[in-house]
């Protein structure tokens, strides 16, 4: 930092599927942005690549360049829990520390810098971890600052996006040779149908009705079920979808399905993100992180959303509680 002065670092962990872990990740930027930080993710937990090695830096551009196993041994860290344990994870911490609060809506305040009152927070080491993102509650601090004011929740989650999420080049380029000449408009659908299932009745009728308005509107599918997969294509015509492994009925891929190419499989789940995210038209559930954060970073108007669970008061209140908790 300039002056001399020692820099300041906010290590960035995570759990969950790409769309959680990026957009609570958009959160610690932002919150490292705000506080003179230097943003470091840390995505060694072992959901994409093998545990213990940083999924990050091989899947998108890192501006910083640090390599957060350097901090492992530091104890000058806040929260004081993560003092020599920087190499652990969150899982780690809660089922040592804190057992039985795995779905506790407020352990993430255990295991990361104040969110109230962050400018409090000495350490030249600090730590932000929450399973979903919180940028609701940074949303004042964000709006004081020169650098975000006047910018809605959806553009500070949307710089942050461009600015730390930028997929390798393989990524970019798969997705940039599946537009290659494709005629518009195109339909983005995506189906999460393995551990969680969105429903696939209201998913079709949405499609079928944008259809029946654009007939020559080809459908991109982003799907981790086979089965999805094959009826889909069977239902509609003029459906493109990248080749990649699958789920299972009970499991996600990033959560236990062996594969041969664990590093391929992770790029060929970002690809279906940023195709989702070129599509001039996206159908999907806000229950599922992983359109969200594609409807984000393509910056696709609402209007053009059709949100099967928009109007749906379990997964509306239960989005509502863990935005604000």
């Amino acid at each position: 930092m300039s002056g001399g002065a020692p820099e300041r670092y906010l290590v960035i962990k995570a759990k969950g599927g790409f769309g959680n872990r990026m957009l609570s990740a958009t959160t610690g930027v932002v919150l490292a942005q705000l506080t003179g930080r230097v943003p470091v993710i840390d995505w060694r937990d072992g959901e994409y690549l093998p545990k213990g090695q940083n999924s990050y830096p091989p899947l998108f551009v890192d501006p910083s360049g640090i390599d957060v196993a350097a901090f492992d041994s530091r104890r000058d860290v806040s929260p004081a829990v993560w003092a020599g344990r920087l190499a652990e994870h969150p899982t780690d911490l809660i089922e040592r520390d804190f057992p039985g609060n795995h779905s506790n809506p407020f352990i993430y305040r255990k295991l990361s810098i104040d969110l109230a009152h962050p400018e409090r927070t000495g350490a030249p080491i600090a730590v932000f971890w929450s399973y979903l993102p919180k940028m609701a509650r940074i949303g004042r601090l964000a709006r004081r600052s020169a650098r975000f004011r006047g910018m809605s929740l959806a553009a500070v989650t949307r710089s942050a996006l461009a600015e730390y999420f930028t997929p390798n080049e393989r990524v970019q380029s798969e997705v940039a040779a599946l537009f290659d000449g494709r005629s518009r408009p195109v339909i983005g659908v995506h189906i999460r149908y393995t551990d969680r299932k969105v429903s696939l009745d209201r998913i079709i009728a949405e499609v079928t009705g944008l259809r029946s308005r654009m007939p020559e509107a080809q459908i991109f599918l982003a799907t981790d079920n086979q089965g999805v997969r094959d009826l889909f294509c069977d239902r509609f015509a003029g459906v493109f979808c990248i080749d990649k492994a699958f789920g299972d009925d009970d499991t996600s891929l990033h959560e236990g399905v062996v594969v041969a190419d664990p590093q391929r499989e992770a790029e060929n789940a970002l690809v279906d993100m940023w195709a989702l995210a070129r599509c001039d038209w996206l159908v999907h559930s806000r229950h599922s992180t992983f359109s969200v954060a594609a409807a984000l970073i393509g910056g696709i108007p609402r209007s053009r959303q059709r949100d099967i669970d928009r109007r749906n008061p379990q997964v509306v209140v239960k989005r509502w509680i863990q935005t604000w908790a």
